[in-house]
């Protein structure tokens, strides 16, 4: 990125910041997580005391969070974190909003960060390569990776989120849950001979389990997205993306710089709206939408 390109983008960022009255944070580690009985009203009563928002995720396999709070709250809850040993080097992805992203408090104890119904994949007992944003757009600008392959975006997410947005020319095999990607991943793997593959996601969770389970399954050269689009959105802004990316509390979507979008979500079948299908007749807020209008709701 040219200096004064990233000079801009900073100032930009900066101006983002000091407006807002809240900031968003996404985050989540792999590693042993074997209190979560124990840790859960610890983390409600910190979240209740800050008077933060979102949602909590506590599995034997680690942590997953995204939450909401004015940025000196936000600084409070992340220091009490990493005073726990096991995520004192969590990293964390941050955007800023004028009102909280989340309207209420969850914390949940679940069985696995995101489900994928993989037990052999064990991503604290060794993580697959990843790829940082600066390098993987310099990729995309050359059409191959560093030793001359053909750089292939693979999107780990459900059919309803890529469609808000998504890298130039991704494999997108159009699944509903994160459950169907083992199967059709090895289905396809001759597809991928003889090129790199970069899996990648919202926030670096799926494309992590995804990498691993391709490596398992035969893959020889493929990457995560470090970070997920959200991270690559913050370091390098939208280059060889379009769209928007989905994301889920009360924004639905932001754009590569990180803002929030006019696209929502119908309150009754909870599918993605975008502004021009806003313009519809077939849209009434609360009520309808194209997706749904007409249809008989369970």
């Amino acid at each position: 990125m040219p200096a004064n390109t990233a000079l801009q983008a900073e100032a930009h960022a900066a101006a983002i910041a000091a407006a807002a009255a809240h900031v968003n944070i996404a985050a989540y580690k792999f590693v042993t997580f074997d209190n979560t009985e124990e840790m859960r009203p610890l983390y409600q009563d910190i979240c209740q005391r800050l008077g933060l928002k979102g949602t909590i995720l506590l599995t034997p396999e680690g942590i997953n969070m995204f939450l909401s709070g004015p940025r000196a709250r936000i600084d409070e809850y992340l220091a009490w974190v990493r005073d726990d040993a096991r995520f004192a080097d969590l990293e964390v992805k941050e955007s800023y909003s004028v009102e909280q992203s989340h309207k209420r408090m969850l914390v949940k104890i679940k069985k696995e960060i995101i489900t994928m119904r993989m037990p052999l994949i064990k991503p604290e007992e060794g993580r697959a390569p990843f790829v940082d944003a600066h390098t993987l757009k310099r990729w995309l600008d050359n059409g191959v990776d560093d030793h001359g392959k053909p750089v292939v975006m693979v999107d780990t997410r459900n059919d309803f989120e890529v469609d808000v947005g998504t890298f130039d020319n991704t494999v997108d095999y159009r699944i509903t849950k994160f459950t169907e990607f083992p199967e059709v991943i090895a289905a396809h793997k001759p597809d991928f001979d003889g090129k790199t593959v970069v899996t990648f996601c919202t926030g670096g969770i799926r494309c992590e389990k995804a990498a691993i389970h391709m490596q398992n399954i035969g893959y020889q050269d493929v990457y995560q997205l470090e970070g997920g689009i959200l991270k690559y959105f913050e370091e390098v802004g939208g280059a060889h993306y379009t769209g928007d990316c989905f994301v889920f509390d009360y924004r639905t979507a932001l754009n590569p710089k990180l803002e929030p979008t006019e696209t929502v979500q119908c309150f009754v079948c909870r599918a993605v709206v975008t502004p021009r299908q806003q313009l519809s007749p077939e849209y009434v807020y609360e009520k309808s939408c194209p997706h749904c209008y007409g249809k008989k709701q369970a």
